[in-house]
């Protein structure tokens, strides 16, 4: 079976998980930090690479459009190119390949890229010092497998069970049920009758009652067995494509699916294991194209997370209190830093680690 993005795309469920994954990857941020001699971490503000993950790409992206188009091409064909732009030996700009790509591998291991910057434009070949390539999961190590590929039979089955739903309410006969006559209605009869349904059609008259003529008989029509069964196959499409993706059940707006205490952990959950691997292919990927040698190590790009584990306002209060010494915790956060992780300027009494409530809550 093949299937085409935009069809996949077709499918609520599939645009569903390639919109929660690609936008929660575009809109965190991804600052360019450089690590210091005892492992602290700054942001190198100043660095190429900060301008483009954090403002603008290039100039029709912004870096949230960026970040989302790219993560977007890697969840339906398994790859997301752009050709690196240089200024001397300074990154300048990251332009996205929209169209088609081919790879090659030579003898001693460098891959060679023959690409169409835009749809039906000339082939170009580029090195692979002129191209950020971030690729899922591989069979070859060299290009990333493409899940609407892998999954088309489960994402046709959702497409062929959703044009199902769409031709009965389209074509199908949807009638409460019928009424039989052992003889045959003269036109007359025929007229009166249709004339009362219609009457009693409608939300407004819902229960109302028939007065029916010459002997007929009422006869209401049960759903089947068979519009059970396609209702449970869409039901079943909606948590296999979820699992294609790796979107836990309540991200996905099931209806059967308990909103309760345990949805936190769900969605941190989501973040370890669903948004994870593809932080790392982004951060590895950059490294790999954008840095220099000299650079590994001392300049990290790293997702920065932390927004979307956030507990709640009581769990993020109680975890701030004991980070600055309450109930008799040795502090290991200032002041100033929560108030940063706050949203918060710092205040002018807010550096050192001062324990609340006094130094006689220090544990030794």
């Amino acid at each position: 079976t093949s299937v085409t993005i935009e069809a996949a795309l077709q499918n609520s469920t599939v645009l569903r998980c390639v919109d929660l994954i690609s936008g929660a990857i575009g809109a965190l941020p991804l600052p360019i930090q450089g690590v210091g001699a005892s492992g602290e971490r700054t942001h190198l503000v100043n660095h190429p690479l900060y301008r483009l993950f954090m403002y603008r790409p290039n100039p029709w992206q912004t870096a949230f459009e960026f970040k989302q188009f790219m993560q977007l091409r890697l969840l339906m064909d398994g790859n997301a190119y752009a050709r690196i732009v240089r200024t001397g030996s300074r990154v300048s700009s990251l332009i996205p390949i929209t169209g088609t790509v081919n790879v090659d591998q030579a003898y001693d291991g460098t891959l060679t890229y023959r690409a169409q910057i835009r749809p039906n434009a000339s082939l170009e070949e580029l090195g692979a010092a002129d191209v950020l390539h971030l690729r899922a999961l591989s069979l070859d190590g060299i290009k990333g497998i493409s899940r609407v590929e892998k999954a088309a039979d489960i994402i046709n089955t959702a497409l062929q069970a959703q044009r199902a739903a769409i031709r009965i309410f389209q074509q199908g006969v949807m009638a409460g049920g019928y009424l039989s006559h052992k003889g045959t209605l003269g036109p007359e009869a025929i007229e009166r009758l249709r004339n009362q349904v219609e009457a009693n059609s409608g939300a407004e008259k819902a229960g109302k009652w028939f007065v029916l003529e010459e002997g007929m008989v009422p006869h209401p029509l049960e759903s089947t067995a068979r519009d059970g069964q396609l209702a449970e196959t869409r039901a079943a499409q909606v948590e296999e494509i979820g699992r294609v993706f790796g979107v836990p059940r309540p991200l996905l707006f099931v209806d059967d699916t308990s909103w309760g205490s345990g949805i936190e952990q769900l969605a941190i959950l989501f973040v370890r294991f669903g948004l994870a691997p593809w932080f790392k292919v982004w951060e590895d990927g950059i490294t790999r194209s954008l840095l220099t040698e000299a650079e590994w190590g001392r300049v990290v790009p790293d997702f920065d997370e932390r927004e979307l584990l956030r507990g709640t306002l009581k769990d993020q209060g109680e975890f701030f209190a004991r980070a600055l010494g309450s109930g008799g915790h040795k502090p290991w956060m200032e002041s100033n830093e929560v108030r940063g992780l706050s949203g918060l300027g710092p205040h002018k009494d807010g550096g050192g680690l001062v324990p609340m409530g006094g130094p006689q809550n220090v544990t030794a």
